[in-house]
């Protein structure tokens, strides 16, 4: 099952970061994790956060333009080669990433990382015939009340 991601698209200046995440705040909207992607205009700020739903409408009303989109959120050992271990199966499977980055969770023996690609059944059904424990929405709302 995949996970929602909160897309926001970004103008390039001071304190627009700022802004969403203190709006976010504001409504006790817990950021999970983030990556931000910029050109010399905008930038694509991406977020996995406990409402999605909540979080979008908040940020739409506010003039930003936003998107939910589906991604792939896998639990991996916290040691070297094992993300390595995860791409490669993906990889095996020919399933193309077009990115990922890190969750923030506390665990002193696993990583979590967002990972998109075109086909999520395919990645999830992959990744866990390997043995990789697919995060869910459910994951994702256990790691925000351990806040």
């Amino acid at each position: 099952m995949a996970i929602k991601q909160l897309t926001v698209f970004v103008e390039n200046k001071q304190g627009a970061v700022g802004s969403i995440t203190e709006t976010l705040s504001k409504k006790n909207i817990n950021l999970r994790a983030l990556s931000i992607a910029e050109t010399q205009d905008f930038g694509i700020l991406r977020l996995i956060v406990d409402d999605v739903e909540t979080a979008g409408k908040l940020l739409s009303e506010e003039g930003f333009l936003t998107k939910i989109t589906e991604v792939v959120g896998v639990k991996i050992g916290d040691a070297p080669g094992k993300l390595a271990g995860a791409l490669k199966v993906l990889g095996e499977n020919k399933i193309n990433m077009e990115y990922l980055y890190a969750f923030m969770a506390r665990t002193e023996k696993h990583a979590y990382v967002v990972i998109r690609v075109e086909d999520n059944n395919k990645a999830e059904t992959a990744l866990e015939s390997a043995g990789y424990h697919i995060i869910t929405d459910a994951d994702i709302a256990k790691l925000c009340a351990n806040s």
